[in-house]
């Protein structure tokens, strides 16, 4: 049995003239006509809702920038933010080191929130992250009451040193839950 007598034999010949014949051709048009009009509205509705949404920053624009500046997206935006703490304490006012500290503070709770630390209590944050800042948990945490003196003691006192000592915790902190 060859092709064509099976072709013969199931009507597939013949159906396939069938739908092809003008007559049919001229009944499905409008049919043609409406799946094309779907087909080009979703098509427009897919390119607009990928441009207007972060997918495309995401997925494209994260890569070429981790390409072209030899670091991860994550530890770019990292450093960016800390340089702009770090300018505080050039500033070297007693109220530029408390607000450095403060931010940094803040921005140690966003690292630990987008690692996946979020706890009620920033205390419950940096212990559940404790193995990845185990050598300065007890740092972090007097930090964090240097950092509440600050906040609730307006006549705290507050030396270059002391700031700077408190950042480097800070940062060794924000660098470790920032990469891993």
């Amino acid at each position: 049995m060859n092709w064509e007598q099976l072709y013969n034999l199931l009507g597939i010949r013949d159906f396939i003239y069938f739908i092809s014949s003008p007559q049919i051709q001229d009944m499905l048009f409008p049919v043609k006509l409406v799946f094309i009009v779907f087909s080009m509205f979703f098509l427009v509705g897919v390119v607009y809702f990928t441009l207007n949404s972060s997918w495309l920053q995401y997925k494209f624009l994260e890569d070429v920038t981790e390409f072209f500046s030899w670091q991860s997206y994550g530890l770019r935006q990292i450093t960016r933010r800390w340089g702009k703490i770090k300018k505080r304490i050039e500033l070297g006012s007693e109220a530029e080191l408390k607000l450095a500290i403060i931010e940094a503070d803040d921005f140690l709770n966003e690292v630990l929130e987008d690692a996946g630390f979020e706890e009620k209590t920033f205390e419950e944050s940096v212990k559940k992250a404790g193995r990845l800042i185990s050598p300065i948990l007890n740092d972090i945490l007097r930090a964090r009451e240097l950092r509440n003196s600050i906040v609730y003691n307006p006549d705290y006192k507050l030396n270059l040193e002391q700031a700077k000592r408190i950042l480097n915790v800070y940062e060794s902190a924000i660098n470790t839950i920032g990469i891993s």
